[in-house]
């Protein structure tokens, strides 16, 4: 862990996308820690607040567009036989799956929010074929609010970010339901008020 932090201190912005990117496309490295680790480095002046977010949001579509890629071009199998050496278990494949067929497109937004499950979003949005479009439209927006919650935490706790990993194993989950019961809510919302507008 330690000499994951150091790449950060050490390559800056190159490093936040970097270490980003492989940890969506699904080596073991603790996405959310590192990014509250680097939302820590903001409150210390070491990194700039947008420069960071932005490098954040960078890497983490850098990751999911890889993956979608090669769930694109060389499908289930492929994840099946390379994911157990990256530490994809098939229990993780199967969730995964079961949450992309339940929620579809929607998945590629919160998946991020889901840690064990955002490494696989990309994977099986190429596997089902999701118009590129509309894969980086929905992929965009969760790494833009994925990036933006974890690096503003990490900036408002200051030392008490090594906290927040703890609170994500715990609460995910639950987090996850409460940002898609207000995402519904806004959209019933949206849809009343252009009705009113007919």
């Amino acid at each position: 862990m330690s000499e994951l932090l150091l790449i950060i201190q050490h390559y800056g912005y190159f490093g936040i996308m970097l270490l980003l990117s492989l940890g969506i496309i699904g080596l073991p490295i603790p996405d959310e820690f590192l990014m509250t680790f680097v939302g820590y480095l903001v409150s210390k002046d070491f990194f700039s607040y947008p420069l960071a977010v932005l490098s954040s949001i960078i890497g983490a579509l850098s990751g999911i567009t890889i993956s979608y890629i090669l769930g694109l071009k060389l499908g289930l199998p492929f994840l099946k036989k390379v994911g157990p050496k990256i530490h994809i278990s098939e229990e993780k494949i199967e969730k995964a799956q079961h949450y992309f067929r339940k929620y579809g497109v929607v998945m590629v937004f919160f998946g991020y929010f889901i840690p064990g499950v955002r490494h696989l979003t990309g994977y099986f949005a190429g596997i089902a074929k999701l118009p590129l479009r509309k894969f980086f439209l929905y992929s965009g927006a969760g790494a833009t609010v994925w990036a933006f919650t974890f690096i503003t935490l990490g900036n408002m706790l200051g030392y008490k970010w090594i906290l927040v990993e703890h609170y994500v194993k715990k609460y995910a989950l639950h987090a996850l339901a409460g940002i898609i019961l207000v995402a519904i809510i806004l959209f019933v919302v949206y849809k009343r008020k252009q009705k009113k507008r007919k």
